[in-house]
């Protein structure tokens, strides 16, 4: 689960990081009266779960009245990278003399927390981990024993962050991983961590997503959950039950296990097309579960074809037939074209059930993935 930026300001603020005075608007007056109350100059920043905000219009700085309405009026409503953009955060400006990065996740290849620190902040972190390695600093965290004090001294000196600030940046970094570890965060950090001209440290932004399994005991972060979802096919997807990420393509995909779907994924880029989800429907395929999944797939103007990957295990690949014959029944005209593929337990007799005057029917994953590549490729021509 994602925390908007202001969320995770929020949770950042409570456990003592400094950040920025900020208020939420939705509309352009209330950006105004927000900027009204914190002063100028300030930053208007889009509340959506993208990267680069800024150099997609995201973010503007604005130094008047008639600046930030008209900022408001450009970022509330327009489309960020596929998504809406409904709130906005308006931020006190910092003036700043340097950014620096700093932030915690785990490292899978050494089954560790590793903390990281760099000094070329404000940027892509990703961008420099690709291309100047060297200029992040990482220690790696004994969960048994959390992070002692001297680590993070160490990892931000090894960063070469400048002495004077050395200290409240360690601490900034001790908090973020206390934060990570109480909250059950599968990634949390500051990007960037910005000196002031006044000598200063602040958190001018805020990451912070938390593993979804552990939010049975996180109560406090769960009634956040509902705030974070972006729009209404996240949204269904929360209320379906469903593991969904809206992706940039235009072939639609729904899958019965995470391999399954991730499979498809990458057999659909490797024939020319572009993936528009990430959809499983989790085990079984009952009608209802298929026709959940079929409306919000349907729902993405995005989606030109559909392709189902699905395997026959604990439910009978006929079953699964059934299933997809009655959700596909239930919509007066099938929008998109849908290519079935069956595998697994009783796939054959699936096959023979499944109604192709409503879906074209696949021996093969192949043979699947490019005929909705193709279907998809058609509706553009």
């Amino acid at each position: 689960m994602k925390l908007h930026e202001y969320q995770a300001k929020e949770v950042f603020a409570d456990a003592g990081i400094p950040v920025p005075e900020s208020r939420l608007a939705s509309s352009v007056d209330e950006v105004v009266e927000a900027v009204g109350e914190i002063g100028y100059p300030a930053a208007i920043k889009a509340q959506v779960h993208v990267g680069g905000r800024g150099k997609a219009g995201g973010i503007e700085i604005v130094t008047s009245e008639d600046e930030a309405r008209e900022a408001a009026e450009s970022i509330i409503g327009m489309d960020l990278k596929g998504y809406t953009v409904e709130r906005v955060l308006v931020e006190a400006g910092v003036d700043f003399v340097d950014e620096l990065y700093v932030g915690v996740t785990m490292d899978r290849s050494a089954g560790e927390p590793v903390a990281m620190v760099s000094t070329e902040g404000g940027v892509d972190i990703e961008e420099v981990a690709e291309e100047t390695p060297e200029a992040i600093a990482r220690e790696h965290v004994d969960p048994a024993f959390g992070m002692h004090p001297y680590e993070s001294r160490k990892v931000v000196y090894e960063a070469g962050v400048d002495r004077q600030f050395a200290g409240e940046v360690a601490s900034i970094l001790r908090t973020l991983f206390d934060l990570y570890e109480s909250s059950d965060a599968s990634e949390i950090e500051v990007n960037p961590v910005m000196i002031t001209a006044d000598d200063d440290v602040i958190a001018a932004d805020a990451v912070m997503n938390i593993d979804e399994d552990a939010l049975f005991r996180q109560p406090k972060l769960a009634e956040m959950e509902e705030d974070s979802y972006e729009d209404d096919l996240e949204r269904k997807a929360g209320e379906y039950g469903f593991d969904y990420v809206r992706l940039s393509g235009n072939v639609g995909i729904i899958g019965n296990g995470a391999g399954l779907v991730m499979t498809t994924l990458d057999l659909v880029d490797y024939y020319g097309g572009t993936p528009a989800n990430f959809l499983d429907i989790g085990g079984g395929a009952k009608a209802e579960r298929v026709t959940h999944a079929l409306d919000m797939v349907f729902s993405d103007e995005n989606v030109d074809s559909v392709v189902f990957n699905i395997f026959g295990g604990i439910t009978r690949g006929d079953e699964v037939a059934k299933g997809i014959n009655e959700a596909l029944e239930q919509f007066d005209e099938i929008p998109k074209p849908v290519t079935v593929r069956l595998a697994g337990t009783n796939a054959e007799e699936g096959m023979e059930i499944l109604n192709t005057d409503l879906v074209t029917v696949e021996k093969t994953l192949e043979s699947a993935v490019q005929r909705a590549v193709a279907d998809a490729e058609e509706v553009n021509q």
